[in-house]
């Protein structure tokens, strides 16, 4: 079963400075059916005006997922990590036992275009710990990338949960089957473009829990950039964000 939401059903969250779209129940938007899907528990879907960002605060016992789609994207943490994201990179950041890390528009003139994702980790109160990867554009075209897995093999980040994220872009002919085991739930976000999976056709920002399927197929893809997450069998009732 192939459960569709669309992008304007998402919640929305308007601060001048930052326009968001929320996936999942997070801050002002609370939906007690949209509390997140098995371990995934946040997309924010977030435009960032120009030299403007999130100050310092803290998160613990989250695995939190950065993904840039336009611009760039700069981050500070409380472990000494300072970087710049910009698109085809990937950070995860584990909070474990406790982290503060802040998040600005590196760029004065152009606004950052990103997706936030939280992850709920197996097991709290571990070490903190950042990881960034850079994944080429070829390694996506036309195919899906594992970019995020529990064991971290390849080229992939590492995440403290049973759960995987694949990243795939789809233009024109462009397609792949993905074949999932019957026992797991997947989720599929598209992030930019529109892109057709199982004769149904996803624009930018919607997406879909994935139950009882055995495969995926993307075809006519339209300057797709999608991700497919992986996830646990289970059905969690969680309070809102």
């Amino acid at each position: 079963m192939i459960e569709q939401r669309l992008s304007e059903q998402r919640g929305l969250g308007d601060h001048g400075w930052l326009k968001s779209r929320h996936t999942f129940s997070f801050a002002g938007y609370r939906d007690p059916k949209q509390m997140g899907f098995s371990d995934l528990l946040v997309i924010n879907d977030d435009q960032v005006a120009p030299a403007r960002g999130f100050g310092a605060h803290p998160h613990s016992n989250m695995e939190i997922i950065s993904y840039v789609l336009k611009g760039e994207l700069a981050h500070k943490d409380s472990m000494g990590t300072g970087s710049v994201i910009v698109p085809g990179d990937v950070q995860l950041m584990s909070a474990g036992s406790g982290v503060t890390h802040s998040e600005f528009n590196h760029s004065s003139t152009n606004g950052v275009h990103f997706l936030q994702i939280w992850i709920v980790p197996a097991e709290n109160g571990t070490q903190p710990g950042y990881q960034q990867v850079s994944v080429p554009e070829e390694d996506k075209r036309g195919k899906f990338s594992l970019i995020v897995s529990p064991e971290g093999q390849g080229n992939a980040l590492s995440v403290r949960q049973d759960m995987r994220i694949y990243a795939g872009l789809f233009n024109g002919d462009e397609q792949q089957t993905m074949t999932l085991d019957e026992d797991r739930y997947a989720y599929i976000h598209v992030a930019q473009g529109s892109v057709t999976v199982n004769g149904i056709r996803f624009n930018a920002g919607d997406g879909a829990r994935v139950r009882n399927e055995t495969s995926l197929s993307f075809t006519a893809g339209d300057n797709a950039e999608v991700l497919l997450f992986d996830l646990r069998p289970v059905e969690v009732n969680r309070p809102a964000h």
